[in-house]
């Protein structure tokens, strides 16, 4: 059987790849508690992507409306998504292939910094919202929501949002970061 190639993307020529959201994550990925939470609700389906779009523009003091634009949710889908699933299907002890799960490895970060850097470069354009609220945390609570709502407001669920605005928010509210 013949898989349809799908056509490539066409990608902003002036995406940053460099840019405050992906230092902002750098800096979130150095605390191991708030890694392992953020892979944790990718395995349950929430996009890591969003969810630090949330936290960052949350400790901006901004609304995050939910909305991205196309080209990150097709980036998302058909490159990070696919080389994310490659290198999964690689079990970790299989000798002879640690090397090409270590490139898969590689490639898939540079994927999730491409997707941030499509994220990026439509953020500021799409949520121009300044949030209500004084509390950076419970701001970025209210992003979360945005990012990946809950079907029921359950307390359990809850709790676990704040934890994850706190651990988002640790050393950045009060301190804007630059757009």
């Amino acid at each position: 059987m013949t898989v349809k190639q799908t056509e490539s993307l066409t990608l902003p020529a002036s995406m940053e790849p460099d840019n405050p959201l992906w230092r902002y994550a750098l800096a979130c990925w150095q605390k191991p508690e708030l890694a392992e939470t953020c892979l944790s609700l990718q395995e349950q389906g929430w996009s890591v992507t969003r969810i630090l779009c949330a936290g960052w523009l949350g400790v901006n003091g901004r609304v995050f409306t939910g909305v991205e634009d196309a080209k990150v949710t097709e980036w998302r889908r058909y490159v990070t998504g696919r080389i994310r699933s490659a290198r999964k299907s690689i079990p970790r002890q299989h000798a002879a292939s640690h090397e090409l799960r270590n490139a898969l490895a590689k490639a898939e970060l540079q994927a999730e910094q491409t997707e941030l850097a499509l994220a990026w470069h439509t953020l500021n354009d799409v949520n121009l919202e300044v949030a209500s609220m004084q509390d950076c945390t419970l701001t970025i609570v209210q992003n979360l929501l945005a990012a990946a709502p809950l079907q029921k407001r359950d307390p359990q669920p809850m709790n676990d949002l704040t934890k994850l605005a706190s651990l988002l928010s640790d050393n950045y509210c009060g301190r804007p970061q630059p757009c």
